[in-house]
């Protein structure tokens, strides 16, 4: 997610650059960088589609007005959930709720999760 929120702001840094600029200590494993790196890229390759889902799911919002950290978290499970099938639908859905209440003000895990739902529902 710390990539995708990064480019949102015109960052076009690497994921070694971002990690070294984030203060984390610890090395990633190759698998988690993989990992990491398979969702920044698959979220840019299908960004258009990506902010159409959204865009959507979300009643009385466009994707423009949406804060840029909630719309980060959106982007990513909506890949995970529409195109990555790595990861399942529901525990997508949780990791982006768990992300908000750490990361967003008090009213947004609510509503990540609603939009996120209709998102798997229509997927159904």
């Amino acid at each position: 997610m710390l990539q995708t929120y990064e480019k949102m702001f015109g960052c076009d840094d690497t994921y070694a650059g971002i990690i070294e600029k984030s203060g984390i200590s610890e090395e990633p494993s190759p698998s988690d960088i993989e990992f990491a790196q398979s969702i920044v890229s698959g979220v840019s390759e299908n960004l258009e589609s990506i902010d159409s889902i959204i865009g959507s799911a979300a009643v009385g919002w466009t994707v423009d007005r949406m804060p840029k950290v909630d719309l980060s978290i959106l982007r990513v499970a909506v890949y995970e959930i529409r195109f990555g099938r790595e990861v399942p639908p529901a525990v997508a859905v949780n990791e982006a709720v768990e992300l908000a209440k750490v990361y967003c003000d008090e009213r947004s895990p609510r509503f990540i999760n609603g939009l996120l739902g209709k998102v798997v529902r229509s997927e159904a």
